[in-house]
């Protein structure tokens, strides 16, 4: 008979123990202590809970939004309480409530542009700028010529007839409106170029002018041609060493330099008015002023440049008539209005503005019309 079941703790290593057993319980069924009554002996009759029936959920990044879990114990409790009971849908955690200021804010539409252009929206506080009308123009097939108008027109007739009159009297008379239409001579070249604000160039074509001015008033006429063109090529040296010295790239500079060399070169050549016969500037400024009006009539370009050239024709034969030139004032009157449309057509092209207008388009026609008078005056004088 086999020695009755001793209680007392588990050991292992106990060498009275039979090989291959793996614990107190083992053969225990095959040979039971004295006193056993397998009917009277508690049974387990729940179910267990076996961990290897949870599957295992990988680690979620820190960044990931995970929803609650609730506690093992918690889960346990309720396993064993509704064994039976269908698991919960897994709420779905919410999105955060926006915040008022965080509203999206409605998106325009882009107006529609034309066939193979790109689209503008519209005009908003944030920068998005109005297209100009030359750029509509060209966007729409059109030329983007913008003429002046009526108003720089009429600039342009009382600047010339304020020449044509102080002409005659004094040449310190005609130096007045003289500055002044080399003032708004270097001003609007500049803007037409699209360099503005440009203060260093403005002023330095400006001095230029006015060294010319001082130079024909102090040589007098008869020196009018070395008073002229001395101060031209020096302010033209003066130019190209201050963008020498500029820190730009070589492209801007390059710009810069031939921008001021026009600017200075159409502000100094203004100073011929000063220096030729003062007739032949009464003629050449007062036919500058009815072309120029002429050519702002609402007419087709071809009409307007043909009775621009008419008038100035007629207004030199009135005003050379009233000078001593007679019949010849019509040839100079035709000269002068022809150079006179071409700054006239000058200052409409590309991208024109109110600015640009008012300054370019009130002097370009008599600043380019100033060579012509004072070429001609002498040879028809």
């Amino acid at each position: 008979m086999s020695e009755p079941y001793q209680s007392g703790p588990y050991d292992p290593y106990d060498p009275h123990r039979q090989a291959g057993a793996a614990g107190p319980w083992q053969g225990y069924d095959q040979q039971a202590p004295p006193g056993y009554d397998p009917q009277s002996t508690q049974q387990w009759q729940g179910q267990t809970w076996e961990t290897q029936t949870h599957p295992h959920t990988p680690a979620a990044p820190e960044t990931a939004y995970l929803p609650p879990r609730e506690h093992p114990y918690e889960a346990q409790q309720q396993h064993f309480a509704d064994p039976y009971a269908q698991p919960q849908a897994a709420q779905t955690p919410q999105p955060p409530a926006a915040q008022p200021y965080a509203q999206p804010q409605p998106q325009h539409e882009p107006a529609p542009g034309p066939e193979g252009g790109p689209e503008y929206g519209p005009a908003t506080i944030a920068g998005n700028a109005r297209i100009t009308d030359a750029q509509r123009a060209r966007l729409e097939g059109r030329s983007p010529v913008i003429e002046p108008g009526m108003q720089p027109a009429v600039l342009t007739a009382v600047l010339g007839l304020l020449l044509a009159v102080t002409a005659p009297v004094a040449p310190y008379a005609l130096v007045v409106p003289l500055v002044l239409l080399q003032a708004v001579t270097a001003a609007g070249w500049f803007r037409l170029n699209g360099m503005w604000p440009a203060r260093q160039g403005i002023a330095l074509a400006f001095a230029g002018a006015l060294t010319a001015d001082v130079a024909v008033l102090a040589a007098g006429r008869d020196h009018a041609p070395a008073a002229i063109l001395g101060p031209l090529g020096a302010w033209v040296l003066l130019s190209l060493v201050l963008q020498l010295r500029s820190h730009a790239s070589p492209d801007e500079r390059m710009y810069g330099l031939m921008a001021t060399v026009a600017s200075t070169a159409l502000s100094v050549l203004a100073t011929g008015y000063l220096g030729a016969d003062p007739h032949a500037v009464s003629v050449g400024a007062a036919a500058v002023a009815v072309a120029v009006l002429a050519r702002a009539l609402p007419l087709p370009t071809p009409v307007s440049v043909v009775v621009s050239l008419l008038a100035a024709a007629g207004a030199g034969i009135a005003v050379g008539g009233m000078t001593g030139l007679g019949a010849k004032g019509a040839l100079l009157g035709g000269a002068a209005a022809a150079c006179a449309l071409i700054g006239h057509r000058v200052a409409s092209y590309d991208y024109p503005s109110r600015f640009v207008h008012f300054t370019a388009g009130v002097a370009l026609p008599l600043s380019a019309a100033a060579p012509v008078v004072w070429v001609l005056g002498r040879a028809l004088g």
